[in-house]
């Protein structure tokens, strides 16, 4: 019980470095670079999203997550995976290289012929890494994935900033995406020092694609939803509006994203260790979900309250359109560690069924409200992504109460202590901003102002995630 704990806690550690270091350094690098492009060059990288997304949903084909799941895995299974991601890569590579010409005509952007052949590339590139980055997964070793991270984003960072000071325009952006693939891949086969054996085997191959076949079916609903968003803004709107959106919700994902990723890499490795163990599984389970609120809520929703004075003094005001996007989309966003980790317990137990059936369910609710709202425009399409994610809740929680008893009603009766005091803490930031004098002050304050009441709150009305912190944090000294 004590090694896995020890193990969670560093991994978690670990796996924070991993992801705010490495994305905190390209954050900054994103934010110098965005104040030298324009909305159009970042809406041009957008429109590729879906056409990469599929392909790499493809070339994993839930492998991955079988890898970690599977606790006999082999050096023939390594292997096996590692020659079908490397086939289907250069596959997805060679079709888009040629269906580059018809992507352009359907974005009427000339631009993008060249331009998807040579990002494209990151499809081969990354494929030949996937099995050290399941490994280290495996090993629980989030100490060796943040130096690569760390490492990438300054080197990547570095090259994307000279080229768009420079004058290189979108193609800052695009040697910079094929770059960090590149230093990523090969900083990770320095590290894992593993080759593939010379075998294949296809027992190997429909063991593990009998579980991730699901994952794959699942992979691809979520990818092409996801960058549906894009895709129609793309096509029905213009590149700057594309760009400008595609920013606040790149700036959303920061805090979002990177805190979820951070969870779901640690807790299913862990969790899967104990999948046997219904006691343990729910009370881990348990812990997990409410810390991550306890995190995540108020950093979503601080965000929110100051993305006015965040965006014109650090972007500038030709990002302005961003704000009111931002402020929308952090609510929808908030939510997004609660879905991942109720979508973990289904894959700790193996139900990768159940996986898919959710995610058809929901894609399908998402693709409704989206044709509802594109006629509204693009304030509205934000809007639609908040009612589709509280809606998601009721769905991605039926079958964790099915498996472990823990379901939609108690979870949320659990978590709404930590929205209702990270909803006051909004309101109150909000209201500080509004009354402050300068862009400098509004942030500055009602940065502080936020943070203060919430920790001070939060020890004074005894939250329980402030316990559980805190002995992590006894455990790491």
């Amino acid at each position: 019980m004590d090694e896995l704990k020890d193990k969670t806690v560093k991994g978690v550690i670990w796996g924070a470095i991993d992801r705010f270091s490495a994305q905190g350094i390209q954050l900054v690098f994103s934010i110098l670079i965005a104040r030298l492009l324009v909305p159009e060059d970042y809406g041009v990288i957008a429109m590729l999203g879906i056409f990469l997304g599929v392909s790499q949903s493809f070339i994993d084909s839930g492998f991955g997550t079988a890898l970690v799941r599977k606790i006999d895995r082999t050096e023939t299974d390594f292997s096996t995976v590692f020659y079908f991601n490397t086939i289907v890569a250069v596959l997805f590579y060679l079709a888009l290289f040629f269906a580059a010409p018809a992507i352009a005509d359907f974005y009427n952007m000339p631009l993008l012929v060249p331009v998807t052949r040579i990002v494209a590339l990151t499809l081969p590139i990354g494929a030949l890494s996937g099995i050290h980055n399941a490994k280290l997964s495996i090993a629980i070793d989030f100490k060796s994935r943040a130096k690569i991270s760390v490492v990438s984003a300054v080197l990547t960072g570095s090259v994307g900033l000279w080229m768009a000071y420079s004058g290189y325009g979108v193609w800052a952006l695009v040697v910079q995406t094929v770059f960090a693939s590149v230093i990523r891949t090969v900083m990770l086969w320095i590290i894992v020092k593993w080759a593939p054996s010379f075998v294949f085997s296809w027992q190997s191959f429909k063991e593990l694609f009998t579980f991730g076949s699901k994952l794959l079916a699942s992979g691809l609903l979520d990818t092409v939803y996801n960058n549906i968003y894009p895709l129609v803004i793309g096509k029905v709107f213009s590149p700057s509006t594309l760009g400008v959106y595609s920013k606040a919700k790149s700036l959303a994902d920061f805090p979002s994203s990177n805190i979820t990723g951070v969870l779901q890499s640690v807790t299913f490795p862990v969790l899967s260790t104990i999948q046997n163990e219904e006691e343990r599984l729910t009370d881990a389970y348990k812990r997990f979900l409410k810390i991550s609120a306890f995190v995540i809520f108020p950093l979503m929703l601080g965000l929110s309250s100051v993305a006015d004075p965040f965006i014109r003094l650090v972007l500038t005001a030709k990002w302005e359109g961003t704000i009111y996007l931002l402020q929308i989309i952090c609510f929808a966003l908030m939510w997004y560690p609660i879905h991942a980790i109720n979508l973990n317990i289904l894959q700790v137990k193996g139900r990768s069924d159940y996986f898919l059936k959710l995610e058809i369910i929901k894609k399908v609710q998402g693709v409704i409200i989206l044709c509802i709202t594109v006629p509204m425009g693009i304030v509205a399409m934000c809007y639609g992504q908040v009612v589709s994610s509280l809606i998601s809740l009721i769905w991605n929680t039926y079958y964790t109460k099915r498996l472990i008893g823990y379901g939609y009603w108690v979870q949320m009766k659990g978590l709404m202590p930590i929205f209702l005091h990270s909803l006051v803490m909004w309101a109150l930031v909000l209201l500080v901003v509004h009354f402050m004098p300068t862009l400098w002050l509004k942030l500055i304050v009602g940065v502080l102002s936020g943070m203060i009441y919430y920790i001070a709150g939060a020890f004074l009305m005894k939250f329980p995630e402030v316990d559980e912190i805190l002995k992590i944090l006894k455990l790491k000294r």
